[in-house]
């Protein structure tokens, strides 16, 4: 019998698009005893995990809670719990996420009407002005923070408008939530999903969903069943909420992570960590113009967690990357779609994001591109 060692990964620095570098605190939680999901003990951090994501996400949504899988199972459960066949959504596209809600959406049922704007570039509220002329939605959607491309489109008078028109606001925040301002109450978002493993600091497994009543009343009063047993927000609510009726086998080690993660953004100060990934990215940002290298997304709205380096002409995109993770156990992030090949995706999310980081990958880069 072939008798197979113990997996025993390298220790790298995650500058990717995630996930991240992860506090050992996080860690550790991952590896403590098992409990039942139905536990009194387990379900008490249960509602310790809805609170502080409601802190997290600054909102007062009662329906707020981790869905079992990751940031795609939290964009399939709002589309799936808000769309009923035929119903139009609006959404905006400007990267590769933008273009996978649209599938999902019209998996569910949805006409999708696509705002389109250039990879690198925001959804400007007038192009999404000229759409709801046209069109009533059931909701409006946008991705936050564009993973693929490092572009913060700002979206309170987008939810304005989506309000005024009597559809909902649904916001993807899967690289946005916990590195820089998010705020659901005071934007009026309707439905909001992120991921673990960007910058809360987390292992990839879990997705952070929040519904405000309005769009949670679209959900329970439904004349079709939602899509998916396994995603649909009447079943899971009651066992995420007072009732703790069996749904599924909830992931515990996941949610033991995500208690400990949640804390220590908590006990850093939303502010603060916001903070921080700004410091940072303007540190990244100053050295590369120093190495000659710029920012492809646009100026004014760049991500401070995700950062598009443009590729210097004649650099080797794809060698400058494998020497990075062989020489130096830095892994970074290519181009997707129309930027394949013409950006590095340097992320500084969560704990990743830190001055010693900021410096390893710039020195790393510059030796990387002097060969």
């Amino acid at each position: 019998m072939t008798t197979i060692p113990a997996f025993v990964p390298p220790q790298r620095t995650l500058m990717g698009p995630g996930p991240s570098d992860v506090a050992p605190s996080v860690l550790k939680a991952m590896s403590a005893p098992l409990l039942g999901h139905l536990d009194p003990v387990f379900v008490k951090m249960m509602d310790e995990i809805k609170a502080m994501l409601r802190q997290v996400f600054i909102t007062k949504n009662e329906m707020t809670f981790p869905v079992s899988g990751t940031g795609s199972a939290g964009m399939e459960f709002c589309c799936a719990n808000l769309i009923e066949p035929g119903d139009e959504v609006i959404i905006g596209v400007n990267g590769v996420f933008g273009t996978r809600m649209c599938d999902v959406a019209e998996r569910c049922g949805a006409k999708v009407i696509k705002v389109e704007a250039p990879w690198g570039q925001i959804i400007e509220p007038k192009q999404v002005a000229e759409a709801l002329r046209h069109h009533r939605p059931k909701f409006v959607a946008i991705v936050h923070a564009e993973t693929s491309t490092g572009a913060l489109t700002p979206v309170e008078e987008i939810s304005k408008m989506a309000h005024d028109r009597g559809s909902l606001m649904l916001l993807d925040t899967v690289t946005s939530l916990g590195g820089c301002p998010v705020r659901l109450d005071d934007w009026g978002i309707d439905a909001v999903y992120s991921g673990t493993q960007k910058c809360l600091s987390c292992p990839p497994g879990l997705s952070p969903v929040s519904l405000s009543p309005r769009a949670l009343e679209v959900a329970t009063k439904r004349k079709t069943k939602v899509q998916s047993w396994y995603l649909d927000v009447n079943l899971l609510a009651s066992y995420w909420g007072e009732q703790r009726v069996y749904h599924h086998t909830a992931p515990i080690s996941m949610n033991y992570a995500l208690h400990e993660a949640l804390r220590l953004v908590l006990e850093e100060g939303l502010e603060n960590r916001w903070l921080r990934h700004e410091r940072n990215h303007l540190g990244l940002k100053a050295g590369l113009k120093e190495l000659g290298l710029g920012i492809a997304s646009q100026e004014g709205h760049q991500l401070w967690q995700l950062n598009a380096v443009t590729v210097p002409e004649g650099a080797d995109e794809a060698g400058v990357r494998k020497q990075l993770l062989t020489d130096f156990s830095i892994e970074i992030g290519a181009g997707l779609g129309p930027m394949k090949g013409k950006i590095w995706r340097i992320g500084l999310m969560g704990a990743t994001s830190t001055p010693e980081n900021v410096k390893k990958v710039l020195g790393a880069l510059k030796t990387c591109l002097n060969k």
